[in-house]
């Protein structure tokens, strides 16, 4: 009897290193590509050197956002020098192939299969299915108790300052039942946030004509009211991000009201002088916002509203930048941030007007940030003595920093709260507060 020979040594599994810029949609793109090559045996590493390959996904929405992503890329060439190309940016490739023409692969946005294959090709995998598994939700890039589910890809609008539609093409939904079977094994696996996110959330569903997809033991429409009541019964925060102010975002208000989605929403409104937004394209009925938001106010008293605005936009008088400061003072929105505007290669607004000065945008955005402020603060005092629930993202010493409901991480303000009771990330906890200032929160765990 001869023996057996002796098996041989697993080889060592191909180990990818990576970096994600850009917003929330691209970090789920991220989420995806990684999830796809663990699956296949890949390992991460924490650096660039020792990696046998480098994948970086760009943004290409504005040029500073450009000159991060061609820095990044310079940083894993230097430090790697296999190095793979995708994102946003990744939709221009002779402006990076220009200046690092030896990269092994670059690849537009969305392009899962691509960067899979270049992958592939520049380091077979090692798949062993006894070791290599993946949970059932995939890799998070985001920690534990919260992460971004993404609806839909791409946007019919053209808005002239932006070049996205050019870069992820036009709207595609994903059927209602895989947006809700992701976001429960989501739930099942720990988070406690749902942050929904596309291109334009409220728009979900019309190219697919609001198509019903199967979910549990129902049909369910791929539609924006559909939607949000479904994920509303998952038992988890739902956040709604990226909400243009269409006629039927009333219709989510009352969920938000009855507590089964947040009471946020997330709306870039970009400016307010109609003249304005009539060179923006923006759409949406905007010039009787304030009324709507009013109405929204007394179905929901507790609604926060977080926005975008645009200052010193091609053309823009010092009557439309009032116009928009009237409004700020009289809309009293909860969150909101100011941006100087930055012409983007191949942006229509580029060429509508003459170009507001440098020194004059900042001076604008400084007066429109002080107005704010000032709403801001009121806002946030009127919240001292309240107790409040609050999703802690971190904890150091005896202080945890969390979130409200009216809070979505990274973009807003945070609650320091002190406690005596053990408290861990993830953990929601009544907080009464003690403290404000005009972006931050101070209390107690009680």
């Amino acid at each position: 009897m001869t023996a057996s020979p002796a098996p041989s040594p697993k080889a060592s599994a191909p180990r990818i290193s990576f970096v994600s810029l850009g917003c929330p949609k691209a970090l789920v793109d991220s989420e995806r590509i990684l999830t796809h090559l663990r699956a296949e045996g890949y390992e991460l590493a924490r650096k660039h050197d020792g990696a046998d390959v480098v994948i970086v996904n760009t943004c290409g929405f504005l040029d500073s956002a450009k000159a991060e992503s061609l820095q990044a890329i310079g940083d894993a060439m230097a430090e790697n020098g296999r190095v793979i190309v995708t994102g946003c940016m990744g939709a221009q490739p002779d402006e990076i192939r220009e200046k690092y023409p030896n990269l092994l692969a670059v690849t537009g946005p969305q392009a899962y299969e691509s960067v899979v294959a270049a992958v592939h090709e520049a380091v077979p995998p090692a798949h062993d299915p006894f070791l290599d598994l993946i949970p059932p939700q995939g890799v998070k890039l985001t920690p534990r108790h919260y992460a971004y589910l993404k609806i839909s890809e791409g946007c019919n609008n053209r808005c002239t300052f932006c070049i996205i539609p050019s870069l992820r093409g036009d709207l595609v939904s994903r059927p209602a039942g895989d947006v809700l079977r992701e976001a429960e094994k989501l739930v099942k696996a720990g988070v406690k946030e749902l942050l929904v996110v596309s291109q334009d959330t409220s728009a979900y569903g019309i190219d697919t004509r609001y198509a019903t997809s199967p979910w549990r033991d129902r049909e369910v429409r791929a539609r924006f009211y559909d939607l949000a009541k479904e994920l509303g019964e998952l038992g988890a925060w739902v956040r709604l991000h990226y909400v243009y102010p269409y006629p039927h975002v009333d219709e989510v208000i009352p969920l938000m009201a009855e507590g089964r989605i947040l009471p946020y929403l997330d709306m870039p409104l970009q400016h307010a002088s109609p003249s304005v937004l009539k060179r923006m394209r923006r759409p949406g009925n905007q010039e009787k916002q304030l009324e709507r938001i009013r109405r929204w106010r007394e179905t929901c008293p507790d609604l926060a509203i977080r926005s975008t605005f645009i200052v010193g936009f091609p053309g823009e008088t010092e009557a439309e930048f009032e116009e928009l400061l009237g409004w700020i003072r009289e809309a009293k929105l909860e969150r909101v941030g100011c941006f100087t505007y930055e012409p983007v290669k191949g942006a229509p607004a580029n060429h509508l007007a003459e170009a507001v000065p440098p020194e004059v945008q900042q001076e604008r955005k400084r007066r429109f940030m002080e107005a704010q402020q000032g709403v801001a603060l009121r806002l946030q005092k009127a919240k001292v003595g309240r107790r409040l629930p609050v999703i802690i993202d971190s904890v150091g010493g005896n202080v945890a920093v969390g979130r409200t409901k009216y809070d979505a991480p990274e973009i807003d303000g945070s609650v320091h709260a002190s406690f005596r009771r053990p408290v861990r990330p993830g953990d929601i906890v009544t907080v009464k507060i003690e403290d404000a200032g005009a972006y931050d929160l101070r209390g107690s765990v009680v």
